[in-house]
């Protein structure tokens, strides 16, 4: 049986290509309605005489990729969302990058022609929650373009009560991606007060929560040797629709593991820019690692 699509020619249509450092240029001709320049359409043959597990469509509810941009060009960006942009759901701009990327806007851009969701990174809001500049962050988010926000408090300087109140705020202007957990590795991991915090982020406005685990794979979610934290994860499925989870799987073991654990569809983050497409075979079961999953457990438990 075929995933949901004909053997059939179908056209792509490719990011439009930016020139680097022409991105408030291009901003100002698109206020003014002035029209840009299009690729021509690419016909590529969709297979489909495999067997695989069913994944969604985009624009995804579950089963998100939530991919790490490290501040890659914008021709690196145009590439990979040329390559890769129907595999991934959400770009994170880590840290605090989005405030020094004299690009932001055009970024923006090209994961809006991509169906992409550009989301600052948590770093940046905190900082600005200590320095009390929240309100202005959002405003230049929003001129910006940016339309998704994260939430966390890594940093371990925000009350939970801070942190639900900011997203109770700003989800009526931004996708909200709360994440809990905090960056010190020395900071004991609770399961009860993580799943508690998750339920409280959603009930505030978050439409999706991530579960740290940092660039490094080694803290919150993950034991010091990369390990996954299976009591924590177990925790979390068991109160948290899978769907609005987000796990943080900066290595292919780790993404390894919570697709064995979860299903084809359980929704994985901090994934390197350039394994969007790697991932997705782990997903469909088409790399050794998952390849004798088949079609079981596929589907994200609600």
């Amino acid at each position: 049986m075929c995933r949901e699509r004909p053997c059939l020619a179908r056209t792509k249509q490719s990011p439009q290509i930016i020139p680097l450092g022409q991105g408030l240029e291009l901003a100002g001709c698109l206020a003014s309605g002035s029209p840009t320049k299009e690729r021509r359409p690419l016909v590529y043959e969709q297979p489909c005489f495999l067997d695989l597990p069913d994944r969604p469509e985009k624009p995804r509810a579950e089963g998100l990729t939530h991919v790490l941009d490290k501040g890659i060009s914008l021709r690196a960006l145009d590439a990979l969302l040329e390559q890769a942009a129907d595999y991934i759901d959400v770009l994170k701009l880590g840290w605090g990058i989005g405030y020094v990327d004299k690009d932001l806007r055009s970024r923006a851009l090209l994961c809006r022609q991509s169906s992409v969701s550009l989301c600052l990174g948590g770093t940046l809001m905190e900082v600005a929650a200590q320095r009390g500049r929240v309100a202005e962050l959002a405003e230049w988010a929003q001129r910006a373009g940016v339309e998704a926000l994260e939430v966390s408090n890594g940093l371990s300087s925000m009350p939970v009560a801070v942190k639900q109140q900011l997203i109770r705020g700003l989800s009526r202007d931004f996708t909200i991606f709360a994440e809990t957990g905090a960056k010190d590795g020395k900071v004991d991991v609770k399961p009860r007060d993580w799943v508690d915090e998750m339920e409280g982020d959603l009930a505030a406005g978050a439409r999706y929560v991530i579960a740290e685990g940092r660039e490094s794979g080694t803290v919150g979610l993950y034991r010091s040797d990369g390990s996954p934290r299976g009591e924590l994860a177990d925790a979390i499925a068991a109160r948290i629709p899978l769907g609005q989870v987000i796990f943080e799987t900066p290595v292919k073991a780790q993404q390894t593991w919570f697709i064995r654990r979860f299903g084809a569809n359980v929704g994985l983050g901090n994934v390197g820019a350039e394994e969007a497409l790697a991932l997705e075979t782990l997903r469909l079961g088409l790399r050794a690692d998952t390849a004798d999953l088949g079609r079981s457990r596929v589907s994200v438990r609600s």
